[in-house]
């Protein structure tokens, strides 16, 4: 039986073998975070409208579009939520195992602009201090700034 099918997995090739994995695995969002600093070592937050009462404070945060690389996600989502403008440099974190959804982080550095929120989503865009991060952040956030995430 083996044989048989790896027979008919040769036969298929290319684009058909695809459509096969494709239909045989699981199916993941991947949410892409950005660490992004200034300058000064400032790191920018968002209260985001969509998140939880009392937990607003986050990195921004979105998810990659199909063919979209990962620190690409980063540079378009702090775009499209601040209109500032930033470079992404190595990735900090990695996570799996949610039903759904694998999460990636990286660092990103300020390259310019000014903060001009999508009000939408974004209800304020600040930077702050990593020692002084704000009452009401997403606690994975607070350990991707200083470091501690697992």
């Amino acid at each position: 039986m083996h044989k048989l099918i790896a027979r008919l997995w040769r036969i298929i090739r290319g684009p058909m073998q695809w459509r096969v994995l494709w239909l045989a695995h699981a199916k993941f969002m991947v949410g892409v975070t950005g660490i992004v600093r200034d300058d000064q070592g400032r790191v920018l937050l968002l209260r985001h409208r969509m998140w939880p009462e009392g937990r607003q404070w986050g990195l921004p945060t979105g998810y990659a579009v199909k063919g979209e690389e990962f620190g690409a996600t980063v540079v378009r989502e702090v775009k499209e939520e601040t209109g500032l403008d930033v470079k992404t440099g190595r990735l900090v974190n990695l996570n799996s195992g949610y039903k759904l959804r694998v999460e990636v982080a990286y660092e990103a550095s300020f390259v310019g602009g000014e903060i001009t929120t999508d009000s939408f989503e974004i209800l304020e865009a600040r930077w702050f201090s990593p020692d002084e991060l704000p009452n009401g952040m997403q606690e994975s956030h607070r350990d991707l700034i200083l470091g501690t995430a697992a």
